[in-house]
């Protein structure tokens, strides 16, 4: 068990990753980073890291910013909960990051592995992190065969990775075996003839290191059809704020029609909901500008159609919406499908 940390932070102090965040023991930088990479490789999540961090440089700063402009910044990342949740912690700490685990898993957002990695990369404090990185690794090594995706696994390794832990030095050990995940012991082609610890690997002696590690649950991906009506009141265009609880709450769209089956768009075009956007007398142009653009979610597969209405610039707001300048659209923050859209027309 020794020699694992050993190695593991023998190997860290050579190849290890130069990372921003890793220059610093702010607590408020290192949790920024932490929530970002939830979801995000470093690679694209170092220039958001950057960009936030310079305009919101301190909880106060985030705190007494608008929602609105915390998920601008977020814009493009994905998984906008993590924006909100960063916003709402904020809030609750009144200016001051929490010290203490306890303090720090209760903000919203934050769970066991974000909790322990603040507090071991800032306080120096011995709590393992268990990552996607460091499943892989672990279970590879010691063979662990319980799915990881399980009660049982998540327990199994939890306890092997604080019992593995290096309790002089836990930051270096935990930034060690995650980087070790993301370098060496990868998905994919792992690199096991430049491994430290290839000589104790089961999983090598085996010849199965692409079946660890073990998981019993597959991910069900569902379909989604979206009907986007982009209105093209003279200068002017349509946008609100999606509300539910669904993806990319907070976020602002064009008007939409959505259906769990496709709808041909004759038929979509004389329906009641499409005419909710036409006023009596009104006779609109009306043209497909896109259609069946494929948008890839984590757990859902969105089938998009942009359909262009040009009405008079005086066209009255519609309820729920925002009449917005076209030349200002782009200041609202928007999925990442509706960006691509405005790219390619706006």
């Amino acid at each position: 068990m020794k020699q694992f940390a050993t190695l593991l932070l023998t190997w860290y102090k050579q190849f290890g990753r130069h990372l921003p965040w890793r220059e610093s023991r702010d607590p408020y930088r290192i949790w920024i980073s932490e929530i970002i990479l939830q979801q995000t490789r470093v690679e694209q999540g170092m220039a958001y890291y950057l960009r936030f961090v310079e305009r919101f440089p301190d909880v106060s700063s985030l705190a007494s910013a608008s929602m609105d402009e915390v998920m601008k910044f977020w814009q493009g990342l994905g998984y906008y909960s993590r924006a909100r949740h960063l916003y709402e912690a904020a809030h609750a700490m009144q200016g001051v990051f929490p010290r203490t685990y306890e303090g720090v898993r209760a903000l919203s957002g934050v769970g066991d592995y974000t909790a322990a990695a603040i507090c071991s990369f800032a306080y120096d404090m011995p709590y393992a992190v268990v990552d996607g990185n460091v499943n892989r690794v672990l279970t590879r090594f010691f063979g662990i065969s319980t799915p990881v995706d399980s009660a049982a696994g998540k327990r199994e390794v939890g306890q092997l990775a604080q019992t593995l832990l290096s309790k002089e030095h836990p930051a270096d050990f935990n930034q060690a075996i995650m980087d070790f995940g993301a370098l060496l012991c990868t998905p994919r082609q792992p690199r096991c003839e430049d491994c430290p610890l290839a000589g104790g690997c089961k999983a090598l002696s085996e010849q199965a290191v692409e079946s660890y590690p073990v998981k019993c649950h597959k991910t069900k991906v569902t379909d989604r059809y979206f009907y986007y009506i982009y209105v093209r009141a003279g200068v002017y265009t349509f946008i609100n704020k999606r509300q539910s609880d669904d993806i990319w709450k907070g976020l602002y769209e064009l008007p939409l029609v959505e259906s769990t089956e496709p709808i041909p768009v004759e038929q979509l075009l004389s329906s009641a909901a499409f005419a909710h956007w036409i006023a009596s007398g009104e006779q609109p142009e009306v043209r497909i500008l896109q259609q069946g653009v494929k948008h890839q979610l984590s757990h859902r597969t969105l089938h998009a159609t942009f359909i262009e209405v040009v009405l008079p610039e005086a066209t009255r707001s519609f309820s729920a919406c925002l009449k917005v300048p076209l030349a200002e659209v782009e200041t609202y923050a928007v999925p990442r499908l509706i960006h691509a859209f405005f790219e390619k027309y706006l």
